[in-house]
């Protein structure tokens, strides 16, 4: 029991599972005229009997609150047993504890602006390595648990490989991070992982979700569009570490800056990235509307973490925002100069675009990897004032306009000061990394931490409002984000925090009394056990057989996919009717650069969970199924690179027994335990046996991929360790960082 109890993390909670249903902002399922998700509502005079209130501040037991949910009374109790509703002993203690200390109704969390907080203190203060550590260690220490030890130099280093540059750490690396005795050889690695340019394509990765990133257009044609030098922008803004408030505003309005950018122009083509339409016999306006749609909600979800697009038909239920605040802000995303229907199945921009050819690229923007002589056009962002009125729109309906509204944003986040701020999007951007916005830093360091621990610190990311999960270390939180504004909104360095401290160091040994006090690891008294990512799953087999291309940046590419999947399930018209695949170096390209149609997803990245790209996405599901499984035995890229290293080994003058070892250690990123090397070995000794019997096997065996076979390869010793080199890559270890 909370020695002072708190409305948002102690009350709340308890209100919204047990009380809100019928006494909540929901005007149409409202009982007896009582709201309890208000100060007012709460303390006003009951509808039926004019001398009782609900709450009494300070007085408990002349709250009716009380009476009714502590009655033995069937026909009173609440909430109503027919509702299968029932508060423990613990939640009316808290709300009588809470009644009679005032009964103070707060502002929801995430709409005050955070203040850093002192650290805490804590006992074991010889664990902490940076400040991060005071949060998470007084609150496991207040459950009576104590931290794990640091996770052994091995699998750290493949943890941190694959957090900053999504890839394997080599040999080189791990020889060299294994055999530095300096105190400060971690952080040596971290600096260095940082700086390499596939950092940019590891950080890329989540963002290409949250700006629902494809090459297609979707709907039923789903005909090609080239916004691929708007990824490159993105990779190269990550490595050139631009801080988060020149990104986003960049971004956000990168056309309206003052003085003329084409950079920050292209990086507008953020704002186009959703679907658009080229089907015949649709209403331009009705799709327009829809694109205009798509935009409000990625902002508020993008930058903010709520769900505005609650609001587009009616006011939000559960967050303060009207249907007025949601058109306010649509209005900033309204004076597009675009078309609803861009007719013609080989058309691949909607205009407002850029036209990159080669000089501007010379000149101006050297890090598009174009790769045709062909110009490239980028649908970007271009406003024009006066072009149309902004109204709220009747139940969202295109045609159903209502009152006319002007660029505003919800006032129980941040008001919108004109004279503060421009009325355009450069306004909007203004207005979002203004000190006192309480959500934009909260939201991105949150989903910085979920992408790094595999939750967040507010585990609904996508969701920061009432409705939407608490903080587990709020104080941590809100440190975090004053922190991250007051040095610079510099992305490296928040990064470098986070897994320089001892939290992220940590072991992931699971104990039987954190597995019982904390199942889900919610407090992070370990480490988290999480999978790669879809791409990344990808990206390590090629890696480790010495297949992946490393080129940044350039045009999608096609790898192996099933044949006629494109053919059975979309349509058969435009530039993108029939998949060809690539061939050659194309081939092994980093899964970032795989060709995401809309209608047709790539089926291996779909089946581990990669995002859909039709709306922005901010945290991937993570499911286990058989399919993964069939995927990473019979999947032709997880065949062909155990071909080709199998073939690489070979031709080395080690004995097999040193063969297993160095494919272990590119694999599984560790050194081979004796008895796991015995394993192996009787493995291949019965492959070799069985194979030599059966060459023909071998032969058909090792006849994968279009990657050139090696000369005057023994076929059957190729096959043995072939299927040592397939195991290790259907390791549940292999495609995990622990």
């Amino acid at each position: 029991m909370p020695k002072i109890v708190d409305y948002n993390f102690d009350v709340r909670p308890i209100l919204s599972d047990k009380c809100f249903n019928c006494h909540g902002p929901d005007a149409n399922k409202r009982s007896a005229d009582l709201r309890l998700d208000t100060e007012e509502g709460a303390y006003k005079a009951l509808k039926d009997n004019k001398d009782k209130h609900a709450i009494v501040s300070g007085e408990p037991d002349k709250s009716e609150v009380i009476a009714r949910i502590t009655t033995n009374d069937t026909l009173k109790v609440m909430p109503p047993s027919d509702s299968n509703l029932k508060l423990s002993e613990y939640e009316i203690k808290i709300i009588r504890k809470w009644i009679k200390q005032g009964a103070n109704y707060q502002k929801h969390w995430a709409f005050v602006a955070p203040r850093k907080p002192e650290l805490p203190e804590v006992k074991n203060a010889d664990w902490v390595a940076n400040d991060i550590d005071y949060f998470i260690l007084n609150k496991i220490e207040g459950m009576g648990l104590q931290p794990n030890q640091r996770a052994g130099k091995e699998r750290l280093l493949k943890r941190v490989a694959f957090d900053l540059t999504g890839l394997p750490p080599s040999l080189e690396l791990q020889n060299q991070f294994l055999n530095d005795t300096s105190t400060d050889a971690y952080q040596k690695v971290v600096d260095q992982l940082l700086a390499n340019k596939h950092y940019g394509e590891k950080m890329a990765l989540h963002w290409l979700d949250v700006a629902r990133y494809a090459d297609s257009h979707g709907y039923q044609d789903d005909c090609g569009r080239s916004m691929w030098p708007w990824r490159d922008w993105v990779i190269h803004a990550f490595n050139e570490n631009y801080s988060y408030d020149k990104f986003i505003t960049w971004q956000l309005a990168g056309d309206l800056l003052p003085q003329k950018n084409i950079e920050a122009i292209l990086a507008t083509g953020f704002n186009r990235n959703h679907k658009i339409t080229q089907e015949g016999g649709v209403i331009q306006e009705e799709y327009r509307i829809e694109y205009v749609t798509d935009r409000t909600n990625t902002f508020g979800k993008a930058f903010l973490g709520l769900t505005f697009e609650c609001a587009k038909c009616h006011d939000h239920k559960y967050d303060p925002i009207s249907q007025k605040d949601y058109y306010s802000a649509f209005a900033f995303f309204d004076k597009v100069p675009e078309k609803g229907l861009y007719s013609g199945v080989r058309v691949l921009a909607n205009p407002p675009l850029i036209t990159i050819d080669d000089k501007l690229i010379k000149d101006k923007l050297p890090f598009i990897n174009k790769k045709s002589p062909e110009n490239v056009n980028v649908m970007v962002m271009e406003d024009k004032p006066g072009i149309r009125t902004t109204h709220v729109l009747d139940r969202g309906v295109y045609d159903g306009k209502t009152d006319t509204v002007d660029f505003d944003t919800p006032k129980a986040i941040l008001e919108f000061n004109k004279d503060k701020f421009e009325s355009n999007r450069l306004g909007l951007a203004k207005w979002l990394i203004d000190k006192n916005n309480p959500l934009t830093a909260r939201v991105y360091v949150n989903r910085v931490w979920q992408d790094i621990f595999g939750r967040g610190i507010v585990n609904s990311s996508g969701d920061f409002g009432m409705q939407g999960d608490l903080p587990t270390h709020s104080k941590l939180l809100d440190w975090l984000a004053v922190d991250f504004q007051e040095n610079g909104w510099d992305i490296k360095r928040l990064i470098k925090q986070i897994v320089t401290s001892a939290t992220y160091t940590q072991s992931t040994i699971v104990q039987p009394d954190k597995l019982k006090t904390d199942p889900e690891n919610m407090f992070l008294a370990r480490m988290n056990r999480t999978r790669l990512n879809a791409e990344i799953i990808r990206d390590h087999i090629l890696e480790s057989s010495g297949l992946l291309n490393k080129e940044i940046g350039g045009p999608s590419v096609k790898p192996y996919q099933p044949d006629k999947l494109w053919a059975s399930a979309s349509s058969r018209r435009g530039l993108l009717a029939t998949y060809v695949q690539d061939h050659g170096d194309k081939l092994y390209r980093r899964g970032i650069y795989t060709l995401i149609k809309r209608t047709v997803l790539p089926p291996v990245q779909t089946t581990f969970d990669a995002a859909t790209r039709d709306q922005c996405e901010v945290k991937r599901q993570s499911t286990s199924t058989p399919l993964q499984a069939l995927i990473m035995l019979n999947g032709p890229t997880t065949l062909e690179s155990a071909r080709v290293l199998s073939e690489k080994l070979n031709k080395e003058q080690l004995s097999i027994d040193q063969k297993i070892e160095k494919a272990f250690r590119l694999i599984v990123c560790r050194k081979i335990k004796p008895k796991e090397k015995d394993i192996l070995l009787a493995y291949y000794n019965e492959q070799k046996e069985a194979f030599t019997e059966t060459p023909e096997n071998a032969l058909n065996f090792i006849d994968v991929g279009e990657y050139p076979i090696s000369k005057n390869r023994d076929s059957v010793k190729v096959a043995s360790l072939m299927q040592i080199i397939h195991t290790l890559y259907n390791m549940e270890e292999t495609i995990m960082k622990s």
